[in-house]
């Protein structure tokens, strides 16, 4: 199966019926989503989204663009909820200074926060990372300095010098639909230094559909296309792509795997 590693189920959610959304993903192969938080005030939700299905997992954290309002200065409210069994990661947070929708020290505050709380958890960081790559990696190597914390560096789109700094941390990349777009050969450039062991796959959705659903809005299901550009570059077959980030997947979000693996697990029910 695969698994959608980033998706905002309630953004979805406030356009439709996301039980089709759900359901059409399953028809698709994809047996588990990450449904990912971007506010701390909007958590319940995204929680409630997650205790809904079986196979839907979620995250507590505050992306970049809220940090100004929402922010973390300590890692201690991110830390408490994180010990709900259907929270698997922290974040997503990091850095954005492509569109400066919150002061760049307030972002690099909470980043810091978001941090140490993977650390404390054990849980991976979920790292967004626009036009800020000096200063991610900067910060990464520094936190990383005093103490090691998973992390994945989700819809990577970046250049090689990061996704080796990441490499080097014993991170992991996540590609997006963009890796399936025409003006993208540098990204895929970049992909094919990785190794496939270090891969996930995931929709961002309802952002950034993949071709050929490109214009539409993106939504779970629309991973296979992704997978299948993915295993068009790595030039392996899509079986083994799918078979590998779904076990790389398990080993990073380690809470979802041990779910995902108990016996009698339906993601159906």
């Amino acid at each position: 199966m695969l698994i959608d590693s980033h998706c905002h189920l309630d953004y979805l959610q406030r356009d439709g019926d996301i039980d089709e959304v759900v359901a059409r993903a399953g028809r698709a192969g994809v047996g588990a989503m990450v449904t990912i938080c971007t506010k701390m005030s909007e958590f319940p939700i995204v929680l409630e989204i997650a205790e809904r299905y079986p196979n839907v997992f979620c995250s507590v954290g505050v992306h970049p663009h809220e940090a100004g309002e929402e922010g973390q200065e300590t890692p201690d409210r991110l830390i408490e909820l994180a010990q709900h069994p259907k929270v698997v990661g922290i974040g997503e947070t990091g850095l954005d200074y492509y569109y400066e929708h919150s002061p760049r020290e307030q972002q690099q505050i909470s980043f810091r926060a978001h941090i140490t709380a993977a650390r404390e958890t054990g849980l991976p960081l979920i790292v967004h990372a626009r036009d800020a790559d000096d200063d991610t990696v900067a910060i990464l190597q520094d936190e990383y300095s005093k103490g090691a914390y998973p992390a994945v560096i989700h819809c990577f789109t970046a250049g090689p010098e990061l996704a080796q700094a990441s490499l080097d941390m014993g991170f992991y990349i996540s590609l997006a639909g963009v890796v399936t777009f025409k003006n993208a050969e540098s990204l895929r450039d970049t992909v094919r230094q990785v190794p496939l062991e270090r891969l996930l796959v995931e929709t961002d959705s309802p952002y950034l559909a993949p071709v050929p659903k490109r214009g539409k809005k993106n939504e779970p299901a629309f991973v296979v296309h992704t997978a299948e550009k993915l295993s068009e570059i790595k030039e392996v077959s899509n079986d083994l792509l799918i078979e590998t980030t779904t076990a790389n997947f398990k080993t990073l979000f380690s809470r979802a795997g041990a779910a995902l693996d108990e016996p009698g697990f339906d993601a159906a029910s």
